[in-house]
């Protein structure tokens, strides 16, 4: 299939799970076209149908194909353009790279929902629910045995290189910074790679040049 791939997507500054597909996407290169719907508006309302059959961003369409899901679409992107890059080649590595993507997209309710994403913005003083503060210790346990057991010698990511690991778990390294959860010395050098890639640094640039705002997400203290 030749076509451009369309990665249909959120407003930046909000949508973790844009983020996730469209960084393993140019992370690596991968020449796409991305069309941004801005949430909770009457326009996203009138158009995501069009877009996703789940009515949720982020979709992907490749020719007549349209896959939705972040991890369904990071899937994708692995098989069709990355060649299996997107998972670390060691079959044990990949197999808890993958639990862990997977733990990622259904687990950590609470954090996701008392600390949606909002990269422009930076809380003082936020008050942490006891089942917040388990999903926090939970992420730290995962990025220090990832480190320790299959990245401590091959690179700076999770699993030494990049993988559709450290994407599904980019969202949460802004969550953190946004409502101030001071992240443990020994995983900071992990947090320092995944800020300064340049796609990550491209996407909080478009983040912050943004004009709209959720309300919702604002009121969030």
């Amino acid at each position: 299939m030749s076509a451009r791939p369309l990665l249909i997507i959120g407003n930046k500054n909000y949508s973790s799970w844009s983020l996730r597909p469209w960084l393993l996407l140019r992370h690596h290169g991968v020449a796409f076209d991305e069309h941004r719907l801005l949430l909770d508006t009457p326009a996203f309302a009138r158009e995501i149908g069009d877009w996703s059959p789940n009515r949720s961003v982020p979709a992907l369409r490749h020719g007549d194909l349209v896959v939705w899901d972040s991890i369904a679409i990071c899937e994708y992107v692995n098989e069709t353009f990355l060649d299996g890059a997107g998972w670390p080649r060691d079959a044990a590595a990949r197999a808890v790279a993958r639990s862990v993507a997977a733990e990622m997209h259904s687990g950590f309710r609470a954090l996701r929902t008392r600390m949606p994403m909002n990269a422009r913005r930076r809380v003082r003083g936020f008050a942490y629910a006891d089942d917040v503060r388990a999903d926090i210790a939970r992420v730290f346990a995962i990025w220090r045995d990832c480190r320790a057991r299959f990245g401590a010698t091959s690179g700076p990511f999770l699993f030494g290189a990049f993988s559709i690991a450290d994407a599904m778990y980019a969202p949460v390294v802004l969550r953190f910074a946004s409502y101030g959860v001071a992240i443990e010395p020994d995983l900071q050098p992990w947090v320092d790679a995944l800020l300064a890639l340049p796609a990550m640094q491209e996407w909080l640039r478009d983040g912050a040049a943004e004009s709209e705002v959720v309300a919702a997400t604002e009121a969030v203290a």
